[in-house]
């Protein structure tokens, strides 16, 4: 057994990437605004213009997206004009789709302008964590909130993870976390679920517990809302670029001690999954036990490189 387990981390460290590559290729290095020309991306070390930034990783989602996005967009304007020094972007990542995406986004730049909605189009498929990295790191929000884009979480619910995020002050070093969490949620979805699909959320769930993030009930909502600091901090060191992303991102913060809060959201599954259960949760299992691996052996260090 412990002959395996040499093995195992042997294979984990010889096949890790030491440090994740931030390439932009060309095209990813501009976005298009309302008028069809070409505008420069900002970097996530610039000092914030805005209050918020809303990050919203999009792959094939013609159908779920406009749902969400006239949702958050009614929410924000409200919130504007009621509080004029409320300011706010939206950044629509497509995520390399093969439908219309970032032309049903693109509406909604042109209709709001390119100061509050831009679309940052990706050349090829990263996968989720790889676009969310890319819209951070094209941020200028003094905080940046992931949002999915099929608006499963209301989007309302904002003002909640940012209650976590102010009870968690004074943040160290202005890096704090604050996570939207469907725990409470968890006996009623049981019941809606196969038995093999509950008996895979348990096993997952038990691993990032054992190997990656004891005090976050719920690593996978993709509703968090993170400090510029502690966004720029966490995601300069992230490996991982698909669905196990949230859980390296989270082990990271908890490596770095920044704080972090888990707050209740309402929460609708909403059909169109891009998740295949059994495959998917093979993955990340997979990936979660990299994730300890390749750092225990210091294949992977938590440094921090700048986006190119």
């Amino acid at each position: 057994m412990e002959h395996f387990i040499r093995i195992i981390c042997m294979i984990a460290h010889v096949t890790a990437r030491k440090m994740p590559t931030f390439h932009r290729h060309e095209e990813e290095k501009f976005f298009v605004n309302a008028e069809g020309r070409k505008k420069s991306v900002p970097s996530i070390h610039d000092p914030p213009t805005r209050e918020l930034s809303v990050v919203v990783p999009s792959y094939n989602e013609e159908d779920r997206l406009p749902l969400m996005m006239d949702e958050a967009l009614d929410y924000l304007e409200k919130r504007q004009k009621q509080d004029p020094s409320f300011t706010y972007e939206v950044i629509v990542v497509d995520d390399g789709s093969k439908d219309q995406t970032t032309k049903v986004a693109m509406k909604y730049c042109k209709k709001y302008g390119s100061d509050k909605v831009r679309v940052l189009s990706l050349v090829k498929n990263r996968g989720k964590g790889g676009a969310v990295r890319m819209g951070v790191f094209s941020s200028r929000g003094k905080k940046i909130l992931m949002a999915d884009a099929d608006g499963a979480t209301k989007f309302a619910d904002i003002e909640k993870v940012e209650e976590g995020l102010k009870n968690l002050q004074p943040w160290p070093n202005q890096m704090a976390i604050s996570c939207g969490s469907r725990a409470h949620l968890e006996k009623d979805s049981i019941a809606k679920r196969s038995y093999f699909r509950t008996l895979l959320m348990y096993g997952f769930h038990f691993l990032v517990w054992f190997l990656c993030v004891k005090e976050i009930r719920d690593t996978q909502c993709g509703f968090k809302l993170l400090t510029r600091e502690a966004a720029s901090r966490t995601f300069s060191t992230l490996h991982i670029e698909r669905w196990a992303f949230d859980v390296e991102l989270l082990y990271i913060a908890q490596r770095l001690r920044i704080p972090i809060a888990e707050v209740a959201v309402n929460w609708t599954e909403i059909e169109g999954s891009k998740l295949v259960p059994f495959w998917s949760w093979l993955q990340m299992g997979r990936d979660l036990l990299f994730i300890r691996l390749r750092y225990m052996t210091g294949a992977w260090q938590l440094e921090t490189r700048k986006c190119n």
